[in-house]
């Protein structure tokens, strides 16, 4: 299970070389392009009344609610799932798990087995909470490659030391985690009408294998009005699709 998670987890870190497959368009690798979550059904509409509020136990009761949500959302999706837990940081431990960086604000990783918080001001006195729930169901997205052996077969891929090889497989992966995200937003009942702001909301690092922002908003979309993990298969996708 830690194998698993820490697969789907590796923010921050560029993919050198590997020995799964051969790229443009994708072979060799079925665990990313023929998973078994793709043909998952439609998940499940969770009932998940959120209230952020303005308070640390507020904002971490609502963390808290929101990981649940996203267990029983994604439980009947992933063979053998196991339920994720959330864990809170000491304010004072800076220290991103997943990069090694400090980071000054909130944040949230996948960390061994687990959920990582750290809650400061900026989630904590926001009156709205685009930032945090965005941030939650993009680590969430993490849970669902790590379980589903994607993480691992992407972490895997064979590039050649080919950079620009390299930078689309890691591309592929993030459009994914913005589709899986989609889908979790749609599962716990989020109204979104503009996907603009949601995908302007920056991770603690700055990750610059996301991919054009049109690519970005036309993966969110197709995972959110799908309701689907099949339609997050960024896998056998054209290459234009994941610039």
């Amino acid at each position: 299970m830690i194998n698993r998670l820490l697969a789907g987890a590796a923010a921050g870190v560029v993919l050198v070389s590997g020995t799964a497959a051969h790229a443009e368009p994708i072979k060799g690798a079925p665990e990313l392009t023929h998973n078994e979550i793709y043909k998952a059904a439609k998940l499940p509409k969770v009932a998940c009344k959120l209230d952020k509020g303005t308070s640390s136990a507020s904002t971490r009761k609502y963390i808290t609610k929101l990981i649940g949500c996203l267990n029983t959302a994604w439980k009947p999706a992933i063979k053998e799932f196991e339920p994720v837990e959330v864990k809170f940081k000491a304010a004072s431990d800076k220290r991103s798990c997943s990069t090694g960086m400090d980071v000054s604000g909130s944040l949230s990783e996948i960390c061994a087995t687990t959920v990582s918080v750290r809650l400061a001001n900026d989630w904590i006195k926001a009156k709205n909470d685009l930032e945090v729930f965005t941030s939650i169901v993009r680590t969430w997205s993490a849970v669902v490659t790590g379980q589903t052996a994607i993480g691992e077969a992407w972490w895997a891929l064979e590039n050649g030391a080919d950079e620009s090889i390299m930078n689309e497989h890691n591309r592929r992966y993030y459009l994914q985690i913005d589709c899986f995200a989609g889908v979790s937003a749609k599962s716990v009942g989020r109204v979104v009408k503009d996907w603009k702001p949601v995908i302007d909301v920056e991770d603690f690092w700055k990750n610059r294998f996301h991919g054009k922002t049109t690519n970005r908003l036309s993966w969110s979309k197709k995972g959110y009005e799908s309701g689907r993990p099949g339609a997050c298969n960024t896998w056998t996708a054209a290459s234009s699709k994941v610039a």
